[in-house]
């Protein structure tokens, strides 16, 4: 009796134990289903503060585009490019590529709205800049009827440096829109319609009155002659090739549509090096090569328009530079704005 209870015992206990091996199968964990928080928008007149549009549910991801978008909809007079929205009257102006969870807004966002005013984009802003100075000084060039004595109508100059700054004045602004229109990527879509105004009456004034007095009957060439001629001559395609250089450089730098800030750097292109030196040397090259124009022409319309150039040039220049250092955590030092070691 006792060997067969320990046996039955014993069978019992490695039944147990069998029991107490065998893996348990874990109970099937319960995904956890993302609630996403849904956004209200409301767009009020700046000047105004009536409510023109409140949007409901719109999704935490979207844009400012995209509310852009959402508001031409319900007013189809103020499209995209048109509108300016704010989260404080005072505050700049929200970019497009703006994230809506990721301004400082609780889930009920207040935008501010502001009408531009009707749009151009800067291509046709870039090129009625340059083709109103290209016709303007062709115009003076030869001499058509109402601009000089009548004698003069149709005729050409006899000074050869004319001619010689004739071409190099019409090659440097079908340059500029050749690049508008195959280099040049441009960031920025629309400027209001009213600067265009501005800025082509800027351009054409100005080569007007340069042109007037290079093209004139009374016109003297240069006080040392050909030798002066000639270093501007050189100066003034010298920067020509660089700038053309650096526009290159700097479309090769940028993808399509894109407003990401690349560091550019110096490339097998010697015109390139001086980026060494400087943030914008596309600008450091467009002033060389309206002073090599006033040393070869010897013009005083044209020194005047190379000042304030520069001067507005620089103003830019300062502007991409401190946007560089900004976004750019190892951005060059060494780097000026437009002039190496000085400005």
């Amino acid at each position: 009796m006792d060997v067969l209870a320990l046996e039955a015992k014993g069978a019992g206990t490695s039944e147990t134990n069998e029991k107490k091996a065998a893996p348990r199968p874990k109970p099937k964990s319960q995904k956890k289903t993302k609630r996403t928080v849904y956004f209200e928008v409301e767009i009020l007149d700046l000047k105004t503060k009536e409510k023109l549009l409140l949007l409901d549910k719109v999704e935490p991801t979207a844009t400012i585009l995209d509310i852009k978008a959402l508001f031409h909809k319900s007013y189809p007079k103020w499209y995209p490019a048109r509108q300016s929205l704010r989260l404080d009257p005072k505050a700049k102006c929200l970019r497009d590529e703006d994230v809506l969870q990721s301004l400082p807004v609780g889930t009920t966002a207040i935008f501010h709205f502001t009408d531009l005013g009707p749009q151009v984009t800067w291509g046709t802003v870039f090129l009625t800049e340059c083709a109103g100075p290209l016709i303007i000084y062709l115009m003076f060039y030869f001499r058509l009827p109402f601009i000089y004595s009548p004698k003069y109508d149709f005729t050409s100059s006899k000074q050869w440096v004319v001619h010689l700054a004739c071409i190099c004045h019409s090659l440097h602004y079908i340059k500029r829109i050749l690049e508008t229109l195959f280099i040049h990527r441009i960031s920025h879509g629309t400027m209001p319609l009213r600067n265009i105004f501005k800025n082509c009456g800027y351009y054409w004034c100005s080569a007007a009155w340069m042109a007037y007095y290079i093209n004139h009957p009374l016109y003297t060439p240069p006080y040392y002659g050909q030798q002066q001629v000639n270093i501007g001559l050189y100066i003034f395609a010298f920067c020509q090739l660089g700038n053309l250089s650096i526009h290159i450089a700097l479309r090769n730098l940028k993808n399509q549509g894109s407003k990401n800030k690349k560091i550019p750097y110096p490339s097998k292109n010697p015109f390139t090096w001086i980026f060494w030196l400087v943030s914008c040397p596309n600008y450091t090259y467009e002033v060389g090569s309206w002073i090599g124009f006033t040393v070869l022409t010897q013009c005083v319309p044209v020194a005047f328009f190379t000042l304030v150039a520069f001067i507005q040039m620089t103003v830019w220049a300062k502007g991409k530079h401190r946007s560089y250092l900004k976004e750019c955590r190892d951005y060059p030092t060494l780097r000026s704005s437009i002039l190496p070691f000085i400005l």
